[in-house]
């Protein structure tokens, strides 16, 4: 069916719903968006970020891509960030991965197939992988190894946003913005803290200490690990 008839039928039937709850509930929405929070996610369609954190919509600005990865060569992702922490004055910034996430499995056996063009961007999860090799291999079970791998993978990310020139502006400039590193288990529906929450330059050189980086990127840039 071309036309996908039954997904306009949802959706009348969805906003229908939310009107007989909340008759202003879109005229508001209409009018604001003052989200505190700027989700970097993963791309997956089990991965529902205003869900997972049972948040309306306008009080989540998010960005997903697979394997939720940040680079400095991603103009989009940059700049999603640069509009929520210059413009929308977001107060913080969540990398949130996920278990059971099939880039990180491709990254870390690509044997098990071919992605396509996505193979080149799961690159910089497989170079993740690389420097922790070490740690990887000491794990003796499969799921193991790719579940330290997301979580690995998230505070990589963590990193590259705090690295940023983006962020390291406004700690310069004296905003309360943290960025956080999180990971949510499909299996349960339950978001796990990684214990990476980073508020200032102070704390960033804390984290770096702690995930076993000696040499810093320039702020100024999004130099991988």
């Amino acid at each position: 069916m071309k036309n996908l008839s039954s997904l306009f039928s949802n959706n009348k039937k969805w906003a229908a719903d939310i009107l007989a709850r909340e008759p202003q509930y879109f005229s508001k929405l209409a009018n604001q968006q003052r989200p505190e929070y700027l989700w970097i996610g993963c791309s997956d369609s089990r991965v529902p970020a205003n869900e997972i954190v049972d948040l309306a919509p306008g009080e989540l600005f998010v960005h997903r891509n697979i394997a939720n990865v940040v680079v400095y060569s991603d103009l989009n992702c940059l700049s999603v960030i640069e509009f929520a922490v210059r413009v929308l004055k977001v107060r913080h910034i969540i990398v949130c991965g996920h278990y059971g996430c099939s880039g990180v499995k491709n990254a870390l056996f690509p044997h098990d197939g071919s992605y396509g063009l996505a193979d080149n961007w799961l690159r910089h999860v497989r170079e993740i992988a690389a420097r922790h090799r070490h740690e990887l291999d000491g794990l003796d079970v499969e799921s193991a190894r790719l579940d330290r791998l997301a979580e690995l993978n998230v505070l990589t990310q963590v990193h590259h946003v705090c690295s940023s020139a983006i962020v390291d502006h406004a700690w310069r400039q004296g905003s309360e913005l943290s960025v956080h590193g999180w990971i949510y288990g499909i299996a349960d529906g339950l978001l796990k803290d990684l214990g990476a929450c980073v508020s200032g330059q102070q704390e960033y050189q804390d984290f770096l200490r702690d995930f076993g980086v000696s040499h810093p990127p320039s702020p100024f840039s999004l130099d991988p690990l």
